[in-house]
């Protein structure tokens, strides 16, 4: 996060109220080196917490209001922590909102809040600036009331806040990269039974950065392709006999047992995902140089591109601009249809391979895109 956002957010809330908060918390957003589509899957993924993410100051209340205020918005969200119910908290708030309605029926018994937040991760760019902002009040509201929530238990209970207060069923991924993120280490999450594994991923030592490059593309038909790529999974998994397609180990047998083309695809992408997540994180648990999973990268946005089919052109075209340039490899990140790609690049390169995804997006007139250095980095945790 930057400098201006940790001292803005407690200075707000000392404005707005007159007092100093009783403390500051921080959860980050997160980028995915490789791992997309899989989750769902009960398959691998393999997440990075990023420095940016979202700042909370808070005090407790005496009574049971949760008064929540954004920097991004004009308006002051007032909820009544006993009248909480889904769908009665619209917008922004909703998330922050949920994760109290989820921690109480949990059981935990919440205090009343005043909650002032911003964050810095760019919206809509597929960087989890959502599950930053569920773990980041979610952090708050269970130490201002005094309730201990190990980093996994947190994450599920984000994760329930998104999928039955906000009402988007999103996989578990997201949530734990925020709670569970490391320096200098990638989140190696096994989705059915959630052991998480630190990887490291020592980039300065190698000569090396992770480059974000946000195509600002509009995001297009994400809901309702969203739950077609979810619901094919399922059903190829029914037609297999398998519990998920995390389970299917023959890839060849599996694909010549299904008749449909378009589910041969969607198979053929999610096992050979997994498969590359596997061969990355043993590459790197072996000291390999991790410029040696930069093929892996590629491969999975080809994979993405044409057998899940979920990019889109100012996603290819960054991705190609950026191969041109000399980056290792590169992937569309995130659900797709819009949003971000990531491209492993020589540190002194980095320049070169940003101007060059800038000049294939103005040649062909698409909106000029943004790039950031994606550094591994601390998962959620208090401030002050």
């Amino acid at each position: 996060m930057s400098a201006d956002l940790r001292t803005a957010v407690p200075d707000a809330f000392t404005a707005g109220t007159g007092a100093a908060p009783a403390g500051v918390w921080f959860a980050p957003g997160r980028v995915n080196l490789i791992g997309e589509h899989t989750d769902y899957n009960e398959g691998y993924v393999l997440p990075l917490a990023l420095p940016q993410g979202t700042v909370v100051a808070a005090s407790a209340r005496p009574d049971r209001l949760l008064r929540l205020r954004s920097l991004r918005q004009a308006d002051l969200v007032e909820v009544d922590l006993d009248a909480l119910a889904v769908g009665a908290v619209p917008g922004w708030a909703g998330y922050a909102a949920g994760m109290a309605w989820v921690l109480e029926q949990a059981g935990h018994r919440l205090v009343g809040a005043d909650v002032v937040l911003d964050g810095d991760v760019p919206l809509g760019a597929g960087l989890s600036s959502s599950a930053s902002l569920e773990c980041a009040v979610g952090t708050c509201l269970a130490d201002l009331a005094g309730v201990p929530l190990e980093a996994t238990a947190l994450a599920l209970l984000a994760q329930w806040a998104e999928n039955e207060f906000v009402g988007m069923p999103c996989g578990v991924m997201d949530q734990m990269a925020c709670m569970h993120g490391r320096a200098d280490h990638l989140v190696f999450l096994d989705t059915r039974s959630l052991v998480v594994e630190p990887v490291r991923l020592d980039l300065p030592g190698a000569g090396l950065r992770l480059v974000v490059v946000d195509t600002r593309a509009p995001h297009r038909l994400v809901d309702s392709a969203y739950a077609h790529r979810r619901a094919s999974c399922e059903q190829a998994a029914r037609l297999l006999g398998v519990r998920a397609l995390r389970d299917v180990h023959d890839l060849d047998a599996a694909l010549a047992a299904l008749p449909d083309p378009t589910l041969r695809r969607r198979v053929r992408h999610v096992v050979s995902e997994d498969e590359r997540v596997l061969a990355v994180v043993a590459r790197l648990r072996e000291g390999d140089d991790p410029r040696t999973v930069g093929g892996y990268l590629t491969a999975s946005h080809v994979s993405l591109r044409d057998d899940y089919e979920v990019t889109v052109p100012e996603l290819d075209v960054a991705v190609e601009a950026a191969l041109g340039a000399g980056a290792h490899g590169a992937r569309m990140t995130g659900g797709g249809f819009g949003g971000c790609i990531i491209a492993l690049v020589d540190a002194d390169r980095v320049q070169q391979v940003e101007d060059a995804v800038a000049g294939a997006f103005a040649e062909r007139g698409f909106t000029a895109p943004a790039a950031f250095p994606a550094v591994p980095s601390a998962g959620a945790h208090r401030l002050a």
